[in-house]
């Protein structure tokens, strides 16, 4: 009896607590028994239950016990199904069988009495339970459909040959109707609460939608009387299966069907269905996966699918796709990031670029609205080499700067999904963001992405200038050598101080040939005192290596395209970082979506710089979860979420004007 009500007990506690914490417990209370000292204690106490029995009832001595239920099996099978409520309360069960009894006896109900009574009574008289020898009263693992932190709903596998359970199962049945027999009165009978059965994750989960012009700062960007083409855009890594499976290590607090394709598609599918996205950037779409499955089912969509595969053996790409009820394909362009013979550049990382041009409702009105350039992408993970980032990131700007730039060398509105695997404020990031950073001699750790922190290395690779060679083909500026604009040609100005530096140099005073010779005017060689010497000397070295550190060694890079982020990358209700992943159970923000914007006059000091609104205007976004939030749902993925990441959505708005 004494196991059996630590069997119960453990049952229940492990419907409702890690695994980790109940073990400790029981190992304390109950000690660690062999199985033959066990079953040893199981015979000892048949014994005891046989001396109560009539003469010509006994008890098989063997291996595999046979118990005949009698009364007062039955009297300790009612005080097993009416522990529960006690079970949750009781801070500590003694080691003493009488103690055990007399507690459950005054804290069990008279109406689960009857109702077990009833149901035993229906068994036949040669019934028995039979319980296995080799580990007579080993606690039984429920089996979990979904397995979270906290509130987890349990599905518990009703097993025969454990009486704790077989009380269990009699006591739920809810379709017997106790009938009524005499009982012992009990005081304060304490009521009946079964364990949930589902977990509400979308409740766990729930992500609010928040209407951003309705908010008083977006009031005087957003005209009501401004017409505006608004549209949704959702980024999403959606947890390519290869990349699963090669490291189920990542995952081993998620049940093996939650990680089972079959299932994780469904999920997915139905998100995306659910949010209605105009456009859809996908990072890790397995390639198999995307031909069989995704874009026939996005075609059916009413999406306009396009699809990159990593260069190398990976199997994993990116894909964009648009409704083509809302846009139409100007020009797509496919990035490739590996470059051979370029260490910078030797990773299999790709991108897409598309410009797009809005699709009007037809009426009586002509109007216009600017084409929109969307780009997504997934960079390098590894926290350890900041310059493949940072030069993956600079040809995606570049290949931007491409596509979104309008013939009077301004640029259409741009949005920039994707996996940068960075965090906010890292030096990558803010160099999207502030359009400039300085490289030079920085950690290449530090550079990335914040992820890690390397600093206590004894050696760190450093970023030098140039990150990569003129024979790339891109400038400081992220822009493309063959199409940067010609400098205008005229005449330089300089001013009589900074020519008369230079009257004693070397070619200053050498007469040029063709220069007529006239006796006291050009015959005389122009000589300099020992202090103008020098003077001209330090001038000359000091414009040469300022002329060789501009041109090769700035270590400075920049671009023009004016990003800010939707994402504010922090919940000011609940005082923490946003998250949109969670990485061995450590949230962090990596993905990103970043849309065009006119930067407006900061402070003196000021080094982040401030956006408001241009002409692709901000309207909404999908609110993020915490850390906190994601562990009281046992992390990514879930039964909820079927990724490691969560979906990034905005809603958007481009002017309209009228012809």
């Amino acid at each position: 009896m004494t196991d059996a009500f630590f069997t119960y007990r453990k049952n229940v506690l492990l419907a409702k607590s890690p695994s980790t914490q109940i073990e400790g417990v029981f190992a304390a209370t109950t000690g660690r028994s062999v199985p033959e000292e066990q079953e040893a204690l199981l015979q000892q106490q048949l014994e005891e239950e046989a001396g109560n029995l009539p003469a010509s009832e006994s008890v098989p001595a063997v291996r595999k016990v046979s118990v005949t239920l009698t009364s007062d099996w039955l009297e300790g099978l009612e005080l097993l199904m009416t522990s529960l409520s006690d079970l949750n309360t009781s801070p500590e069960v003694t080691g003493c069988a009488d103690q055990q009894h007399s507690e459950l006896s005054a804290l069990a109900s008279s109406e689960l009495q009857d109702h077990a009574v009833a149901e035993l009574a229906r068994l036949p008289s040669e019934e028995t339970v039979t319980v296995a020898g080799s580990a007579p009263w080993a606690a039984v693992v429920p089996r979990t459909d979904h397995q979270t932190a906290g509130c987890a709903g349990i599905n518990v596998e009703v097993l025969n040959d454990d009486p704790a359970v077989l009380a269990w199962s009699l006591a739920c049945d809810a379709e017997t109707v106790p009938p009524v027999l005499p009982a012992r009165p009990i005081q304060e009978a304490v009521p009946f609460y079964p364990v949930p059965t589902e977990v509400p994750y979308h409740e766990i989960l729930w992500r609010d939608w928040e209407d951003l012009s309705v908010q008083p700062c977006a009031l005087e960007q957003v005209p009501k009387n401004t017409p505006l083409f608004e549209f949704r855009v959702m980024s999403y890594n959606i947890l390519a299966q290869d990349l699963v499976e090669q490291g189920l290590d990542l995952y081993v607090h998620c049940h093996p069907d939650i990680l089972n394709w079959n299932y994780r598609l469904p999920n997915l599918l139905q998100e995306i269905q659910h949010w209605d996205p105009d456009v859809l950037c996908l990072q890790e779409v397995q390639e198999n996966h995307y031909w069989e499955q995704l874009e026939p089912t996005f075609k059916e969509m009413g999406f306009a699918c396009f699809y990159k595969r990593r260069t190398g053996t990976k199997t994993d790409g990116c894909a964009v796709c648009y409704k083509h009820s809302r846009f139409q394909l100007i020009s797509l362009s496919p990035i490739e990031y590996f470059r051979p013979g370029l260490d910078v550049l030797n990773r299999d990382n790709v991108g897409l670029v598309l410009l797009l041009q809005p699709v009007l409702p037809e009426g009586p009105d002509l109007q216009a609205v600017s084409p929109l350039c969307v780009a997504n992408t997934h960079v390098l993970f590894n926290p350890r080499r900041g310059d493949i980032k940072l030069a993956q990131v600079a040809l995606l700007l570049a290949e931007i700067d491409k596509i979104a730039r309008t013939n009077e060398g301004s640029y259409y509105p741009v949005i920039l999904c994707g996996d940068l695997n960075s965090v906010p404020d890292s030096p990558l990031y803010r160099f999207i963001r502030n359009g400039e950073l300085s490289y030079h001699g920085m950690p290449a750790w530090k550079v990335v992405s914040g992820q890690e922190d390397f600093s206590q290395q004894l050696y760190s690779r450093k970023l030098l200038a140039p990150l990569w060679p003129s024979s790339l083909g891109v400038t400081d500026r992220c822009q493309y050598v063959t199409l940067c604009q010609p400098k205008k040609l005229g005449r330089r100005e300089y001013s009589r101080d900074f020519l008369l530096q230079f009257r004693f140099c070397d070619v200053a005073c050498e007469r040029p040939p063709q220069l007529v010779l006239l006796e006291g005017v050009t015959d005389a060689k122009p000589v300099a005192s020992a202090r103008e010497h020098s003077a001209v000397t330090a001038v000359a070295k000091r414009h040469n290596s300022l002329s060789f550190l501009d041109k090769q060694c700035s270590g400075v890079i920049q671009h023009g395209l004016n990003l800010t982020s939707v994402y504010s990358h922090f919940l000011p209700q609940r005082g923490c970082p946003e998250v949109t992943t969670m990485p061995m159970g450590l949230g962090a923000t990596v993905d990103y979506i970043f849309y065009s914007a006119e930067p407006v006059e900061s402070k003196v000091g000021e080094c982040r710089r401030l956006y408001k609104d241009g002409a692709l205007k901000l309207l909404g976004r999908l609110s993020l979860l915490s850390e906190d939030v994601l562990l009281m749902a046992n992390g990514l993925p879930n039964p909820f979420c079927s990724s490691d990441h969560l979906c990034l959505l905005a809603s958007f708005g481009l002017e309209i004007s009228s012809l």
